[in-house]
């Protein structure tokens, strides 16, 4: 299946910082087709360094981030449903975000790009859902950052959403986890050529992003998933070199992730949108996590998985806890898997079984927006 990105303008967007960004630009791929009575379509968020090419193959022969999960018969079966899925305010992929232009000087934004949260990221892609003439989406469904964004679509705009499905994900950040974030950021802004976030494309902070993007990496994994790959194996040698060469095979697999991610990603928007994910607490406004789950009218599927260390279970049960206290309708499953964070997008042999019976319920039951 070849895909294509689409573009959409929009004059504006108000946003939680008090400052209003002009002339927006959504990125954004579709998957299937909208059926005549519109209880089919099924918005995709995406995580972190993710983008909206979610599946299928693009005209430069990359395949979609999750291809394993969208397209027909699989998890989200593009025969049955439509499928959509934007690039996120504040990223590099097509979307306006801090290497955009600003209309109102002709230059990149750089760091005056204004401050965002997902909430803001929530709302433009309403307008997007709204562009697209949808009433009520059938579910709105993430992994990691995009689980934060499906938790706030149910909360913001609970008549716009049927069924809610966060995967490995939170309702805030734990210190643990700003900590991680901050000190990939600090490796970034500490970077020579960082030049207060207006580097040029040709000379980008690339040994800062490349160390952010190892320490992340390193989140995303398990002990267990590390040590079936690597282990202590020496990379092409007998003997420690005794020096600061790369000496073990995860030494040389982390410095390839690194120089990998300088290639497709923006530093700025590494900046901007890991403060966004720091920012986020669903419970901002509300005396408890259940009060503001009070809103939400969807029913939720939450998926965890055993081996997460960076999104842990018991932060996907305090979702669950607060919604069982409120007698909502709510799954909850806790999927075995050895691959860490990173499960939910590789490990999705019980992911896509979980998926059809969920959806397949969601469409059965389907209850049309009140006019």
């Amino acid at each position: 299946m070849i895909t294509e990105t689409r573009l959409v303008q929009f004059d504006s967007l108000e946003l939680d910082c008090g400052e209003t960004l002009h002339g927006l630009q959504v990125a954004y791929e579709t998957y299937g087709r909208l059926n005549e009575e519109k209880n089919n379509a099924v918005l995709i968020l995406h995580a972190f360094t993710g983008d909206a090419h979610a599946a299928g193959i693009d005209h430069e022969g990359k395949t979609g981030w999750w291809d394993n999960m969208i397209g027909p018969g699989k998890g989200f079966d593009t025969n049955r449903y439509f499928v959509i899925c934007s690039n996120v305010l504040g990223g590099c992929r097509g979307t306006t975000g801090p290497s955009s232009m600003d209309p109102r000087t002709g230059r990149r934004y750089g760091l005056r790009f204004p401050v965002i949260t997902i909430s803001d990221m929530v709302r433009l892609q309403k307008k997007l859902i709204d562009h697209l003439g949808i009433p009520r989406l059938l579910a709105v469904a993430g992994g990691s950052m995009g689980g934060m964004q499906a938790l706030e679509w149910a909360v913001a705009y609970p008549e716009a959403v049927e069924a809610c499905i966060p995967i490995a994900a939170t309702a805030r950040h734990s210190a643990q986890q700003i900590a991680f974030n901050e000190t990939g950021r600090q490796a970034i802004m500490m970077d020579p050529d960082f030049q207060n976030g207006d580097y040029p494309d040709d000379k980008p902070p690339a040994r800062g992003l490349a160390v952010a993007r190892m320490i992340g990496h390193i989140t995303y994994m398990s002990d267990e998933s590390m040590r079936e790959k690597f282990g202590r194996r020496l990379r092409n040698r007998e003997a420690f070199s005794f020096g600061f060469d790369i000496d073990f095979e995860v030494e040389s697999y982390l410095r390839y992730r690194g120089q990998q991610f300088v290639g497709r990603f923006d530093a700025n928007s590494y900046l901007y949108i890991t403060k966004a994910m720091d920012y986020f607490d669903l419970t901002l406004g509300y005396p408890s996590l259940a009060a503001s789950l009070e809103r939400a009218t969807a029913r939720f599927l939450v998926i965890s998985f055993t081996s997460d260390w960076l999104y842990p279970s018991y932060q996907s049960l305090e979702i669950v806890n607060a919604l069982r206290s409120r007698n909502h309708d709510v799954t909850y499953c806790e999927l075995t898997s050895n691959y860490g964070h990173d499960a939910f997008l590789v490990d999705i042999a019980e992911q896509t079984e979980v998926m059809r019976g969920f959806l397949d319920r969601c469409q059965r039951d389907f209850r049309r927006p009140q006019p």
